[in-house]
């Protein structure tokens, strides 16, 4: 065991002493596998970012939460069955929060009405177009998770009295009061006054798609005089327990059927809807996206482990003379193996490091430019990166340096 140590550490310090005074030679072999190290990290910091701003996407949507609508989120096969259901009514939440408050032990909480358009937000000269705009009830705190950076949400007096007051999004905030408390001032949404009593926290977007800080929150019978519901509700009901998802959404099947007056037998005629439905959508192009990376990483670090087995090969050859003295003086095979093994590693070594340096550069510099760009670089990685990074080197070297092991002590010494 000692013997094997020995020899594994002078087979360190002589590739050690062959990179150095090969420095180019060696930089240059390494850059194959830097360019398959920071494939792989970049790769994996892409997919964990998805991950990330899935979840937290999802966080924003409320992953206790189910969402009862005309139509289901996805495509649709049979469009005209959907087209001609009813539209969900605001109404429809107060008769199934009681059918929930009457059912023992029930996995649903509250159903709460929400009603939305696009309209424009004005201070003054200020103005911000296509704001989503969201009619609900006091009852709306009880299922967003949402923070508020100063102010508060309307209470159930303002709610049912119809007050015209709103609840900006941050970005609308800081578009229309840039510096200053929008508190107690007058706003103009879809050109009609109305008091600002809250702001929301910063909250980001929904997969890049909606932003959270670009809507208003209003009362929903102040919404309804200005606005009407003539395009139909959703119902935002929350559950209990959010394990229990599968149970949760047949019993407020059930429910919803008897606040529709549907009888057994006929096919419902609305649509539960829940976070976790995005995800089976997500789920193919994350793949597609691994798949493809999983091909250029392949494909860079193969093009890495062929050079560094030429360049070893080529090693090989120039020190030819030496292996046969080394043999002929009484040098095993295998300590001639580790030799030329332990170069080839240690140069996919300095490459996966430097890849690693390059990698974790780059995504500082993403951090820094995009700030609320998905991305997260994860200490696994390191750790992948320096696995691939050694089983790289076995693989590219282990051919030349088996061959160098090989070689008839007599003939090497006679190479020139």
């Amino acid at each position: 065991m000692q013997r094997l140590l020995n020899e594994f550490l002078e087979s360190f310090r002589i590739a050690l002493t062959q990179i150095r005074a090969n420095k180019m030679r060696s930089v240059l072999t390494a850059l194959g596998v830097i360019i398959g190290i920071v494939a792989v990290t970049l790769m994996g910091t892409a997919i964990r970012g998805i991950d990330r701003g899935f979840q937290n996407s999802l966080a924003m949507l409320g992953d206790d939460v189910i969402y009862v609508q005309k139509w289901p989120w996805g495509g649709v096969e049979d469009w005209w069955n959907y087209a001609n259901r009813p539209n969900v009514k605001p109404q429809d939440a107060e008769a199934l929060s009681r059918i929930i408050a009457h059912t023992p032990n029930s996995l649903l909480e509250i159903a709460v009405p929400v009603v939305a358009r696009g309209a424009s937000v004005k201070k003054d000269d200020a103005k911000v177009s296509n704001v989503f705009t969201i009619g609900t009830t006091g009852d709306y705190a009880r299922i967003s998770g949402a923070e508020y950076k100063e102010g508060r949400l309307f209470n159930d007096t303002e709610s049912n009295a119809g007050h015209e007051v709103v609840v900006l999004g941050y970005d609308v905030a800081e578009a229309l009061f840039p510096g200053g408390s929008p508190l107690d001032q007058k706003v103009f949404v879809g050109g009609h006054p109305y008091t600002v009593i809250g702001v929301f926290a910063k909250q980001g977007e929904f997969l890049g798609l909606f932003s959270f800080d670009n809507q208003v929150v209003v009362p929903l019978k102040a919404f309804q005089k200005y606005f009407g519901t003539r395009r139909g509700a959703e119902l935002r009901v929350k559950i209990t327990d959010k394990t229990k998802l599968a149970a949760a959404k047949e019993e407020l099947t059930g429910a919803m059927r008897r606040v529709r007056g549907q009888l057994p037998g006929e096919r419902n005629n609305f649509e539960l809807n829940e976070s976790q439905a995005f995800k089976a959508q997500l789920d193919p192009i994350k793949q597609g996206i691994a798949m493809a990376g999983l091909f250029i990483t392949g494909l860079s670090l193969f093009v890495g482990a062929i050079g560094i087995m030429n360049i070893t090969f080529v090693s090989v050859k120039e020190r030819t003379k030496e292996i046969g003295t080394r043999k002929a003086l009484g040098a095993r095979r295998r300590s001639i193996l580790l030799q030329f093994l332990i170069e080839a590693v240690s140069i996919c070594l300095i490459g996966g490091l430097a890849g690693m340096v390059v990698s974790y550069g780059l995504y500082e510099g993403v951090q820094l430019k995009w700030p609320d760009f998905p991305i997260e670089f994860s200490p696994d990685l390191v750790l992948i990166s320096m696995l691939v990074s050694v089983v790289t080197g076995i693989v590219s070297g282990f051919a030349p340096a088996w061959g160098a092991s090989r070689l008839d002590p007599v003939v090497a010494l006679r190479y020139e």
